[in-house]
């Protein structure tokens, strides 16, 4: 149904003001989240669900997506609601790579909702053991998300650094897998592909999965010269993956880049509903999202409304300065 009413509509007589209220109280908004599977999607459907169950004049469906094709998508008010990632949104605001044209009806609901590790899983039974010879050699067999993902832009911002590409590790008669995370994962533990690069939330469920697994397997630490290299042209951060997150996949805490997620929304959506879906989120903030997953108990509505990539929708700024973390 939908969220705005020509000023025509809103002018009509005394019968056309039942089904106005009727509904204003069932409006019904899409958020598009990320693949099946995925951290994104099983955020978005628990705080839909979280959202509706404190706002029953709120309805969110939740469908796929991805995070670079996301911002386009909410920008275009294809979908008013929508994850992306901090770093990714920001270029889009501003129309730079991998975007062709500003996104400048992006707006957003606050930032650091869920702070996302870039995993590199490997072979443990042989073959090289350090990112630049794994990503370099011939007949490489690797396997990531689908293109519209941020997770596969970053994965060829690093082959690039090491001086090649998807096209050309076929061209040597490698394999460079795209498809959902349960397909990659799949084809991983079937050993159809011998390296997997997922950005995802930890816990992350396919790589808990893949560690309970058959197949010995271990993550790795990005170099430190890849690590500043993202950072210093991408905008992205670093941070560590602690030693106890996937037993059997590491031994010691691993250093590896980072990004964190933001909730976007298109400037057209209504200030109250910005505004609900906010408060509700700051009402909940600790162990209620942490339920939903484990990645947001590190959301401090304190800091969320900071974030300078987008600016902060009417209805969210209303909602942050009612909690009290930020200034009138």
């Amino acid at each position: 149904m939908s969220l705005t009413f020509s000023r025509r509509a809103l002018a009509g007589g005394a019968l056309a003001l039942p089904f106005i209220r009727t509904a204003r109280a069932q409006q019904s908004i899409e958020w598009v989240a990320g693949s099946l599977g995925g951290g994104w999607y099983t955020m978005a459907a628990g705080l839909s669900a979280l959202v509706k169950d404190e706002n029953p004049d709120v309805q969110i469906r939740v469908v796929p997506g991805g995070g670079l094709a996301n911002s386009t998508r909410v920008n275009r008010n294809q979908s008013p609601m929508g994850w992306g990632i901090d770093a990714f949104a920001a270029a889009a605001r501003r129309g730079e790579e991998p975007y062709t044209e500003k996104h400048e009806a992006l707006r957003c609901l606050g930032s650091g909702y869920s702070p996302t590790e870039h995993n590199f899983l490997r072979r443990a039974d042989g073959g090289p053991e350090d990112m630049k010879s794994i990503l370099t050699m011939k007949g490489l067999r690797i396997a990531c998300p689908q293109r519209s993902s941020t997770d596969e832009m970053t994965l060829r911002r690093i082959l690039k650094f090491y001086g090649t590409t998807p096209e050309r590790i076929r061209a040597e008669g490698g394999t460079y897998l795209n498809g959902s995370y349960a397909d990659i994962g799949s084809a991983y533990t079937d050993g159809q592909v011998d390296y997997l690069y997922v950005a995802l939330a930890k816990p992350a469920a396919i790589l808990t999965e893949i560690a309970q697994g058959r197949r010995n397997s271990l993550l790795l630490e990005f170099p430190a010269d890849l690590r500043r290299h993202l950072i210093d042209t991408y905008a992205y951060a670093e941070g560590p993956i602690p030693a106890a997150t996937y037993p059997g996949l590491q031994k010691q805490d691993l250093m590896v880049t980072t990004m964190d997620s933001v909730i976007m929304v298109h400037e057209s959506l209504p200030e109250e509903v910005a505004y609900k879906v906010t408060r509700t989120l700051i009402r909940n903030k600790g162990q209620r999202l942490v339920s939903i997953h484990a990645s947001m108990g590190a959301w401090d509505p304190a800091t969320s409304w900071k974030y300078q990539g987008l600016p902060l929708h009417p209805g969210a700024a209303k909602a942050f300065r009612e909690a009290g973390g930020m200034p009138a």
